[in-house]
């Protein structure tokens, strides 16, 4: 092994080596992270940040929760992996827990949010084919534009923004796209008899936090039961508490007929995703049909467990709940200060400024790297939009000290 790649770097050269040897596949901000703790992190000059991005939600509890960590060592230590081939002694434990939890009748265990993804799409086909009657390759799946869930070759075929399927093709057949937070066309849709489910993100978090009118989830909810459409909710990104309750359809009745899960179901700690549903589609899958050599590993098992329980256990779906409110308050005073914000969305600690600039000007990332500059770590999405999602467990204090950063960040750039 290069005894170099255990020294302390710099981050100037932490990036060259990325640069030179890694995919160019991402753009970060140019910052080099090497600690994190609770709501902070650190680069590898000591320098200490808030984080508002929470590694895309995945990170709610906070950087290495001390119970979470635990959970991990007091497991890797005795058992990792034993593939699906066999039983383990941890996984019929956490499925119990987990699908409790939600109230489905079963759980099928994955790793990251776009498997979960995949998995939906899988089932709802074959209940497509199984249940409702669907002719053989002829099953539809309706997304809404905008949406994001992850660069498979599926996933981008359901997308609409060039950026993830220009260049990719062919596409995956069988998927339709209608507007987002449009019940109307919706319903038109749904008439179709080969339409097997419908999947959409309550919040559209990539597309710049996109809040659906109040009653759309519930319209979604009764639009699927009335023409016996699935209604796959993914919650990769709003569900474990982010935007004020433990699911974002929690908001409203909408209990979709498959939950994906991911990113915060470990606390961001190891790569854990789910998808839940009842048997009635369940168990169209049958063995052999679907699986993963790491789903349902019992490291995973234990580490997503605990992190449910850390959630539970301090409350930090109304925490996200009050000082999400007190930060969109703090957010919109800037409106009237600043011509640079035009708009603030969001719910819960999942929120986002809209920068009065066009999509393709760099305002919002410059206005980012300002932010980096004053202690506080965000990333722009779509051009003109920054999204802020700091870990769950930030406090009133901490939140207070944040808006003033972004605040005094704002009133005081430049173009």
């Amino acid at each position: 092994m290069n005894s170099n790649l255990n020294k302390t770097i710099s981050s100037e050269e932490a990036i060259q080596l990325e640069d030179k040897y890694g995919a160019h596949n991402y753009h970060p901000l140019p910052v080099v992270l090497s600690k994190g703790e609770g709501i902070y992190l650190w680069d590898c000059e000591g320098k200490r940040y808030f984080d508002f991005l929470s590694a895309y939600s995945a990170v709610n509890q906070g950087h290495c929760h001390p119970k979470i960590i635990k959970a991990l060592n007091d497991q890797a230590s005795v058992l990792t992996l034993t593939s699906r081939a066999f039983h383990n002694n941890i996984l019929g434990e956490y499925e119990k827990f987990i699908t409790d939890l939600f109230g489905y009748e079963k759980v099928l265990p994955m790793n990251t949010g776009v498997e979960g993804g995949e998995t939906a799409n899988k089932l709802a086909r074959k209940w497509g084919y199984l249940k409702k009657g669907i002719p053989e390759n002829q099953a539809k799946i309706i997304f809404a534009k905008g949406n994001f869930w992850g660069r498979t070759l599926a996933a981008i075929s359901s997308s609409d923004d060039p950026v993830s399927f220009k260049g990719f093709g062919p596409y995956m057949p069988g998927y339709e796209l209608i507007p987002y937070n449009d019940l109307e066309t919706l319903e038109t849709t749904l008439k179709d008899p080969n339409v097997a489910a419908f999947m959409v993100e309550p919040i559209q978090g990539e597309a710049g936090v996109v809040v659906p009118d109040e009653g759309y989830l519930k319209g979604v909810r009764d639009l699927c039961t009335k023409y016996n459409v699935l209604f796959i909710a993914d919650e990769v990104q709003t569900g474990i508490a982010r935007t004020g309750k433990m699911l974002a359809t929690d908001y409203e009745d909408a209990r979709p007929d498959i939950l994906i899960l991911g990113k915060a179901i470990s606390g961001g700690v190891f790569p854990v995703s789910a998808v839940l549903a009842d048997d009635d589609v369940m168990l169209c899958i049958q063995p052999g049909e679907h699986g993963s050599t790491f789903g349902g590993n019992p490291l995973a098992c234990v580490v997503a467990k605990k992190a449910l329980e850390v959630v539970i256990e301090e409350d930090l779906a109304n925490n996200a709940n009050v000082l999400g409110e007190r930060f969109r308050n703090g957010m919109n005073s800037l409106i009237s200060k600043t011509d640079l914000v035009e708009k603030v969305r969001g719910k819960g600690l999942l929120n986002a400024i809209i920068i009065n600039d066009s999509p393709e000007s760099t305002t919002a990332y410059d206005i980012c790297l300002a932010l980096r500059d004053n202690g506080l770590l965000a990333k722009p999405t779509h051009g003109n939009i920054i999204r802020f999602a700091p870990p769950l467990v930030i406090n009133e204090d901490q939140m207070d000290e944040c808006i003033s950063i972004i605040e005094s960040t704002i009133l005081n750039f430049k173009k």
